[in-house]
């Protein structure tokens, strides 16, 4: 009877309403049979109600005495059929449920309706197990209650299923709070896991970027105290011999002197390229011819070990580039492949066109999507392990011996390509060579002609023109007065932006605009811009160390701007401003 105490609440439950459904339909039948009008004595078989459903059976007359038990009784209850005639059935119904079970049978008699309880008895085995009940009146013709028909059946399992999923509903609330408190606490711990990682990782980046500057500024304090040295020293012996009156030595020390200097401007333009703050002049470059420009001297640089080949691609875009910075890169990288290749070996450079579409998975990760030129130079070297990858663009990081490379040949190629709009990639194996790759975006626009560029060496003469020259360093400023003068030009002054603005306002002739970038309180791009507001068409030559993407926005000049680097000796300076004056 019931179903067995091992399975699951919810299966045990599941059985006994499947259970307690064949019984309500065999009820049901009983109940439809059993308000017929019929002769006394006649109605529903008991022995029928137990085939149809295995439960005790049971009579009782219209009072609710108990008249008639099957068999199946005394083995249930250990009770004999004969004590239980009547009410003594009762004796063995749980004291706490006796008198509720009483109640209801009086009403059910009373009111000619249906008996049905639920109650706790005690057994053959003198436990108490739930147990259902429901009875049926059989009436007469006259509508009297001739009998009843009832069937007791052991619904223990399902209560104990019933009682436990009530325990279950009572404590969720309870159940769902200490596991509501559980996963704060745990999110908790998580959040604090976190932020204590957080920490880590911001420790360890600071570590690093403390680290990259010290390696940075160490590097940078080495080679600057070098050339320093090279160039205090030759001025030291250049003052003696002076006062010795030794003038036949001069032109030696001043040689060194300059030498060093030229040396520090391309340390500095290297440094200015990594952290992209170097001064470009994007043109429109045709990247293939550029190559074959510079093949002949690739190929002295690299040794006739070295197999050099160029591969053009067909319909080449132009890029938008500075092309000197580009000639530098490339040279740089065609340097870098010879020294990884000592014993020999073979160098490929070739351009192609490629569009880089948003998502595509082979695209590098910072590169926006667009039309670029690619530039590709390969080597069969000795390689790099991922390691070395990872730092190749460092500042000073180098694998050469000591003496042998400064270590910013490729960071100063990231900077260009970066500050070009553009990208590189390193590819490399150890043992298999190295492939670096430039993406240059494509210049859009009319392409300038083949050799319009070439010309004669201009003349360095004044022909009567007016400069302004603002500069806030006053020796340099008094230089560049110095060498204008000298070459017949009209020069007229200005500290700083502001002033330099007071003299565009003024009724005086200007023909050409000298001003330094990084000026006090008007920089050198505002002071230009409101002079060619003032004075349309006004040429302007910026001088600078190096560019600062706020002062040039998308960093192109307009056109009659250029610019000039600082330092520069006084005949480029003068070839510059002429050159202006005559384009």
């Amino acid at each position: 009877m019931g179903t067995p105490m091992d399975t699951a609440p919810g299966e045990r439950l599941a059985a006994l309403e499947a259970e307690n459904a064949r019984l309500r339909e065999a009820l049901a039948w009983a109940e439809a049979n059993g308000t017929w009008v019929g002769p006394p004595g006649e109605g529903i078989d008991p022995s029928a109600l137990v085939r149809l459903a295995p439960r005790i059976s049971w009579t009782a007359d219209p009072e609710g005495r108990i008249t008639g038990l099957p068999e199946s009784w005394v083995e249930l209850t250990g009770m004999e059929r004969e004590a239980a005639l009547g009410d003594g059935w009762l004796r063995l119904v749980h004291p706490d449920d006796r008198a509720a079970v009483s109640a209801e049978w009086a009403r059910a008699t009373s009111s000619t309706g249906s008996f049905e309880a639920e109650y706790r008895m005690r057994l053959t085995r003198g436990h108490y197990r739930w147990m259902h009940t429901r009875a049926l009146p059989l009436r007469g013709p006259k509508g009297n209650i001739l009998r009843w028909h009832g069937m007791t059946e052991d619904v223990h399992e399902r209560r104990a299923a019933e009682d436990s999923l009530r325990v279950l509903n009572e404590t969720l609330e309870t159940r769902v709070a200490e596991r509501t408190h559980e996963l704060a606490a745990a999110n908790a711990r998580l959040q604090s896991e976190i932020a204590e990682r957080g920490r880590a990782e911001e420790a360890l980046r600071h570590a690093q970027k403390m680290e990259a500057v010290g390696q940075l500024t160490g590097g940078i304090a080495h080679d600057f105290n070098n050339l320093l040295s090279g160039i205090l020293g030759s001025l030291s012996i250049l003052q003696k011999r002076l006062e010795l009156g030794q003038v036949d030595q001069a032109p030696r020390y001043i040689n060194a002197a300059m030498a060093s200097v030229n040396r520090a401007a391309a340390l500095t333009h290297r440094l200015l390229a990594f952290s992209r703050r170097q001064p470009l002049e994007p043109r429109p470059v045709e990247a293939h011819a550029l190559i074959v420009s510079l093949e002949e001297l690739m190929r002295r640089t690299i040794g006739p070990s070295i197999q050099l080949e160029v591969r053009p691609a067909e319909g080449l875009w132009h890029t938008l580039c500075d092309p000197h910075q580009l000639e530098n890169a490339l040279l740089n990288l065609v340097i870098n492949a010879r020294d990884a290749m000592p014993s020999g070996g073979r160098l490929t450079l070739e351009t192609e066109n490629t569009r880089m579409e948003a998502g595509d998975p082979t695209a590098p990760r910072d590169l926006a999507p667009g039309a670029y030129v690619r530039i590709r130079v390969t080597d069969t070297g000795s390689g790099m392990p991922p390691d070395v990858i990872a730092r190749a663009f460092e500042p000073f990081f180098t694998t050469k011996p000591l003496g042998q490379g400064t270590g910013l040949g490729l960071s100063m190629i990231y900077g260009f390509a970066k500050q070009s709009e553009g990208h590189v990639r390193i590819d490399s194996e150890v043992d298999r060579g190295t492939s670096v790759t430039l993406f240059l975006p494509r210049f859009v626009g009319e392409a300038p002609e083949e050799g319009a560029v070439a010309g004669a060496p201009v003349a360095a003469r004044a022909e009567g023109e007016t400069v302004l020259v603002v500069e806030d360093e006053p020796l340099l400023r008094e230089l560049v007065l110095e060498i204008l003068g000298e070459l017949g030009y009209r020069t007229i002054e200005a500290a700083d932006g502001p002033e330099g603005l007071k003299v565009v306002q003024s009724k005086k002739r200007i023909d050409l605009l000298v001003t330094d970038i990084g000026l006090p309180g008007l920089n050198g791009r505002q002071l230009a811009d409101a002079a060619r507001e003032l004075r349309p068409g006004l040429k302007v030559l910026f001088m600078t160390g190096y560019a600062e993407n706020a002062v040039f926005g998308t960093g192109y000049l307009d056109s009659g701007m250029q610019m000039i680097t600082k330092p520069f000796d006084p005949d480029a300076l003068a070839t510059r401003v002429r050159s202006m004056f005559e384009s």
